[in-house]
């Protein structure tokens, strides 16, 4: 039977355990992200996809030329790689057959309505894409550009580099009393 001096030394020892884990907690997050990343190379798949549906999706906001450009798509695909490899192995599965099946031809061309490839669609194409699977009647197709636009969008606003564009300064620092 543990007494009480050892139960407060246990309960404090965990708490001192808990706040050194906070204190932590940032960096060692960072670091995961960037073992992640580094464990999952990009999915040429996800690749190929995001290379064209990013810039139509964040129209407005992404840079429309140049290195900025070629910057902003190499970012992009890092971070919906990151996004999804932080997914659950389920959700992991769904969002590589969602990628697989727009890269397929003959499913892109069923299912999106894409007959080039997407390194050759058009803007409209691919506009059109988006809007027929977000005003969809079915489920699945409304499920998959949510996916799409929650994954650009998510990679886009979580990256520092665009956060000017926006107006955004960043978040706040905390103050130490």
């Amino acid at each position: 039977m543990p007494t009480r001096r050892q139960f407060i030394k246990t309960g404090l020892a965990g708490g001192l355990l808990l706040a050194v884990a906070a204190v932590f907690q940032k960096q060692l997050d960072r670091m995961g992200k960037q073992a992640l990343v580094a464990d999952n190379p990009l999915d040429p798949s996800l690749r190929t996809v995001v290379l064209a549906v990013a810039p139509v999706i964040l129209q407005g906001s992404f840079p429309a030329a140049g290195p900025d450009r070629a910057a902003a798509l190499e970012r992009i695909t890092k971070g919906v790689a990151l996004a999804v490899g932080a997914l659950s192995a389920a959700s992991q599965k769904e969002v590589s057959e969602l990628f697989a099946l727009l890269v397929f031809a003959p499913t892109r061309v069923a299912v999106a309505g894409v007959s080039a490839s997407w390194d050759q669609a058009s803007v409209a194409d691919i506009e059109k894409f988006l809007r027929r699977w977000q005003e969809s009647g079915i489920d699945l197709l409304k499920s998959g550009y949510q996916a799409l636009h929650d994954l650009v969008l998510g990679a886009w606003y979580a990256d520092p580099a665009s956060w000017m564009a926006i107006g955004y300064s960043g978040p706040p620092s905390l103050v130490q009393s």
